[in-house]
């Protein structure tokens, strides 16, 4: 078994995607909390963007996996509700990735997506909300009135 090193450990969830988004990793998302571990066990400490999330078994069967191949064992995933996720907990380089894939980006001054949210596509703000729920729960469906093209905006909260 590999020594057990955080910085060794971070690098491998950095691996692990969401399998919702899979441009994202667990870590571009905040999904990671805490990391414990002693001479023989890791605990993995993470909170779902969404109370009931149904990505949460994979992504936990998944960070299980990541670190097997890499030769840990006794790993323990511990999903958390408190402090309760937010979308401050995404990083940068996770928000852009967002935009790239095609997925408006959390704003702050958008706390349910009115008319106005930026289009990933052609970058046009003359956008409307179709629908405050998207094709998952953390994300609502808006549509771009310049390009005519729908798109998610992964909501903040």
């Amino acid at each position: 078994m590999p020594v057990i090193d955080k910085q060794n450990i971070l690098a491998i969830l950095q691996e692990v995607c969401d399998p919702e988004v899979p441009v994202l990793s667990i870590l571009d998302l905040g999904l990671v909390r805490d990391i414990k571990f002693n001479t023989d066990n890791i605990d993995i400490i993470i909170t779902p963007t969404y109370t009931g999330c149904p990505a949460m078994d994979m992504i936990a069967m998944n960070i299980k996996w990541a670190l097997i191949e890499n030769g840990y064992k006794n790993i323990t995933v511990t999903s958390v509700l408190s402090p309760a996720w937010t979308t401050d907990w995404m990083t940068e380089d996770g928000k852009r990735k967002l935009k790239e894939y095609g997925i408006a980006a959390p704003d702050k001054k958008f706390q349910i997506p009115k008319d106005g949210i930026e289009c990933p596509q052609c970058h046009s703000a003359n956008t409307r909300l179709v629908s405050e729920f998207g094709s998952t729960a953390c994300k609502a469906l808006c549509q771009c009135n310049d390009c005519k093209e729908p798109f998610d905006y992964f909501k903040c909260h």
